[in-house]
């Protein structure tokens, strides 16, 4: 397996490199930018991109995923709930004093329950809204990993103030969807350092539930 987490963008959005190299296949998660760099990886790499997962239609995270996609011909799955945001992004590149990357519906929903990923490494989606109403987190059971988008941090818990944001439902997504998975679950967020999602069951200070 290969698997590499690095920042990209203004924002250090962590963009996700996985790759099984017996197949010489990949995906990549959260592709937000710099995505010459990207695809000089997967080129250096030996592998073919699969799929392009993005977790939620924040700039941050979708912004290079069309240039992505016209570079290796991947498709892009996103939640279908945050459509809307895509047809904001000028108003998002404005947030941040960026130009306005070019976006387009995604080619499949990343809806609750679909199994995506790599045939040695599949993943199953969680629809957590709260961060946006789209926001997925995808948990690779077999390696004892989820990819939490903005939902989960180490330590703290997505911004809600955003449109399409709403703090009740993601402390209710992360608690009813993230929580019960086993203790030893590494989370990747979408910003920061890892964590596991027993250190945040015990420690996290946003969070209701304690052993």
């Amino acid at each position: 397996m290969i698997l590499e987490t690095f920042p990209v963008g203004p924002l250090q959005c962590n963009c996700t490199l996985l790759g099984d190299e017996e197949a010489g296949e990949a995906i990549v998660i959260d592709p937000g930018d710099d995505i010459v760099r990207i695809n000089d990886r997967l080129t250096a790499l030996g592998l073919k991109l699969k799929q392009i997962l993005v977790t939620h239609a924040h700039i941050d995270h979708v912004g290079g995923a069309i240039r992505l996609k016209r570079l290796t011909g991947a498709p892009i799955l996103l939640n279908e709930n945050d459509l809307p945001l895509l047809e904001m992004m000028e108003e998002q590149a404005g947030w941040i004093g960026v130009p306005t990357p070019e976006v387009a519906p995604p080619d499949a929903s990343l809806a609750d329950g679909l199994a995506v990923g790599l045939d040695r490494f599949p993943a199953q989606v969680l629809h957590t809204p709260g961060h946006t109403q789209g926001s997925v987190c995808l948990h690779f059971a077999p390696l004892k990993m989820v990819f939490a988008g903005d939902t989960l941090f180490a330590g703290s818990v997505g911004r809600t103030d955003l449109p399409g944001g709403n703090g009740r439902q993601l402390i209710d997504s992360i608690e009813t969807r993230l929580m019960h998975l086993p203790d030893e679950t590494k989370v990747i967020p979408g910003h920061g350092p890892a964590t596991t999602i027993g250190l945040e069951r015990e420690r996290n200070p946003f969070l209701h539930t304690r052993r």
